[in-house]
Formats: C-alpha cells, sequence, structure tokens
C-alpha cells in the first residue's frame, strides 16, 4: 500500500508536457499583472498539505482539474479527462455570480437604478394583466439576486417543463408566490434568467455582448456565446463557458476589490454587497448574497461561485487564495463528489496558503506559473526541501489516469 501511494504522489507530482488547448480559443492577450503583493513565501508544511490535496483530488473520478492562486501567483495546476488551462466548460450556476457582476456594472453605469427597483418596470406589459398576483410588485432586483424573490422555484424537479417552455421569461414570472419577497432563499435558475432579461432591456444589448464588453475584454479574454430562450436573451445562471484560467481571473479581480490589471471592473462597493450573506440554503447552510455563496473555511471567511457536478471558484480574501475546480457535469449528482471538494479546500488549500503567509521572510520564492496566452506551465516543482512554492504538474489532455 506504501509503494502504491508513494508511486501515486510521485505521478501526480511529475512534470508533464504543456497542456494542448483543444477546444476553446486561448486568451488573446497575456493578463496584466495581479495587483495583489509578492509572491507567497516558503514553507514545508504547505509543500506537504499541497501535495495531500493533490491526492485527494485523484480520488474523485469526476474532478477534472484544480487551479490554485495566492497573491496572484499560480501554485497549484493540474487537469485531466481532456481538460485543460484554455479549454472551456459549461460553469453551469456558477454563471450566476457572473451575472451578479453584470448587474454591479450596470447599476454604477446608470441602467439599473439599483438593487432596490421593482421589476415590473422591465415587463410592463405582464404587470399590466389584471390577474397579476400584486404581490409579484414587491419582488425587486435585489430579491432575484439574492434568491428571495418568493416565486417558485424553477429549478430541481421543475426545471425541465421551465427550459422547455416557449417564453421562459413569462414561465418564470407566472410562478406562484409561495413566499413574500425577501423571505427566504428559494433557489431558482428563472430568477436570474430574469435578471438576464433586465439586463437585456436596461443596457440596449445582449447580456453576452455586454459580459465581453464591460467585464471579459477588460480582463483580456472573451467569453463564446452560450444558449438563449426562445425569444433570443441569452440563458442567465447556466450554461456559460468559460476556461478555468478565466475562472481564476474572474476570483482574482473580486478578491482584489473588483480591480484586474489598474483598471477597476465593477466597485468594489459592489464586491462587498454581493458577497455579504443575506439568506442561506436549508440544503447546505451556506449563505447568499447577489449572487455568491459565502462560508467558513478552516476558521475563515470565503466566497464562492458554485455549479451543477463541482465548478466552483473559491476566494478566501483573508489569505489571498483563489481556487478553481472544474468537474464532470453530464449525468446524474455523484454523492460524495462535492463535500470532498470542500474538505479539499478547508483542511488543506487553505491550511497550506495560511502556511505560506507564515513562513519567514527570508525563504527565497520560486517563480510560479501566471495565465499566459501560450497556455500553462508544463514543469512541476520539486518537493523534496522546503524551498518548494508550487506544484504545478499539468497534464496533456488525456495524458494521465487521474489527478
Amino acid at each position: 500500500m506504501m509503494v502504491r501511494s508513494t508511486a501515486l504522489l510521485l505521478l501526480l507530482l511529475a512534470g508533464c508536457d504543456a497542456a494542448r488547448d483543444t477546444g476553446a480559443k486561448a486568451d488573446a492577450t497575456p493578463p496584466p499583472a495581479a495587483t495583489t503583493a509578492a509572491a507567497p513565501r516558503v514553507s514545508s508544511a504547505d509543500t506537504v498539505l499541497l501535495a495531500q490535496a493533490l491526492e485527494r483530488a485523484a480520488e474523485l473520478p469526476r474532478l477534472r482539474g484544480i487551479l490554485v492562486s495566492q497573491r496572484g501567483e499560480i501554485v497549484m495546476e493540474r487537469y485531466t479527462g481532456g481538460a485543460g488551462a484554455d479549454r472551456a466548460t459549461n460553469v453551469k450556476s456558477a454563471s450566476k455570480s457572473v451575472l451578479s457582476v453584470l448587474i454591479g456594472i450596470a447599476i454604477q453605469e446608470g441602467h439599473i437604478r439599483g438593487i432596490d427597483q421593482p421589476i415590473s418596470d422591465y415587463f410592463p406589459d405582464y404587470f399590466a394583466r389584471g390577474d397579476v398576483d400584486p404581490r409579484k410588485r414587491a419582488i425587486t432586483v435585489g430579491h432575484l439576486l439574492s434568491m428571495q424573490s418568493g416565486l417558485e422555484s424553477t429549478s430541481f424537479n421543475e426545471y425541465g417543463a421551465w427550459v422547455s417552455s416557449r417564453d421562459w421569461v413569462r414561465a418564470a414570472l407566472d410562478q406562484p408566490v409561495v413566499e413574500a419577497p425577501g423571505g427566504r432563499m428559494l433557489y431558482s435558475t428563472g430568477s436570474t434568467h430574469l435578471l438576464s432579461a433586465i439586463l437585456t432591456r436596461a443596457t440596449g444589448k445582449s447580456t453576452w455582448a455586454y459580459a465581453n464588453e464591460k467585464l471579459a475584454e477588460p480582463m483580456g479574454f472573451r467569453i463564446r456565446p452560450w444558449q438563449r430562450d426562445p425569444q433570443g436573451i441569452f440563458f442567465g445562471g447556466n450554461d456559460m463557458y468559460l476556461t478555468p484560467r478565466q475562472m481564476l481571473r474572474f476570483g482574482q479581480m473580486y478578491l482584489d476589490g473588483g480591480a484586474y490589471g489598474g483598471r477597476q471592473i465593477v466597485p468594489r462597493a459592489w464586491v462587498e454587497e454581493s458577497v455579504r450573506p443575506r439568506t442561506s440554503s436549508p440544503y447546505n447552510g451556506h449563505g447568499y448574497g447577489l449572487g455568491w455563496w459565502s462560508k467558513d473555511s478552516g476558521g475563515r471567511r470565503a466566497f464562492f461561485a458554485w455549479g451543477y457536478g463541482g465548478q466552483y471558484v473559491f476566494v478566501v480574501p483573508e489569505l489571498e487564495l483563489v481556487a478553481v475546480f472544474i468537474s464532470e457535469s453530464d449525468g446524474p449528482r455523484a454523492p460524495g463528489h462535492l463535500p470532498a471538494i470542500h474538505r479539499i479546500v478547508d483542511e488543506y488549500l487553505v491550511p497550506g496558503a495560511a502556511a505560506r503567509l507564515a513562513a519567514p521572510a527570508t525563504a527565497a520564492p520560486t517563480a510560479a506559473a501566471t495565465p499566459s496566452a501560450s497556455g500553462i506551465a508544463s514543469a512541476a516543482a520539486s518537493t523534496s526541501t522546503a524551498s518548494t512554492t508550487a506544484i504545478t504538474a499539468s497534464a496533456t489532455p488525456g495524458s494521465s489516469p487521474g489527478l
């Protein structure tokens, strides 16, 4: 057993060929330098924890990639099963956090008055009907963002019927009121799709065009078109495609208070407000703000974007840590997969990041891989001494049996 574990660890940490871009087009331009401080310091404890994190990751057959950075420097990156740094993946409901950022930008630009604006302003024809439940007039943009609209959910068992309807916006608005607006959390992708419709009407641009102009392009990449509803509105809160490196930039931008490369993408005040918990899930206990989840991770506050099947962008501000996970999302839910990812973050990545920050200042940092147009780094750092700061064992798609 000891021999097998050692062999597995050597496989995990072995240098591999650089990943090829077999999917989405690689980013057109290298990103500007991160606005955070110097590279993480050296720690033998963190080296062990990173290796253990990879061991735990290798036990998850549905996990396809893990990418971790601290202070803007990549400290671990690994892919398998055809995934790659510049290959786009369906981030599923993690795109709800993207919608939140776009709403924040639209408010800052004056297209939307604020989170207290009633959604009836954007659907006048619907609300002009005499048979509309008057309680729906109290629903605001903020209620949609925080999943507190009070409308029956279009997700879970209702999802198939909703996306099979001829008018997704109308079907979402037609959901019965089962809670007072502003009450308990009712997770519903219909709510974020209404936000996409509002964004389209408020800005005069499609959600896709607005996302590229205001969010993606300022960070050096483009988002490819994704699914639209029968009326042509881009799906709000599902089926958006991003590469792991783009997900990392997104998380880094939020870690840096809405700024990227010296440019303020979204107001810092929106970042702070959107990650502040306003309610909590009755299923997992995680907090939920304006399109962002939150939790305690190893005694430290963390917020995260979360998509079906195990698509995550975790941000731990106190440790200047960003962690991206991508997973196989086709098929039914895999029992134990999501809790296992959270344990990797809580028990290995967070303590490891804390160890790096606590390491002696005299330790010499090693240059870690940074996002670039050429793809991911191919060389793995040695773990034989305490001078290791990065594990960037990135595999050519299909070249490794596991993470």
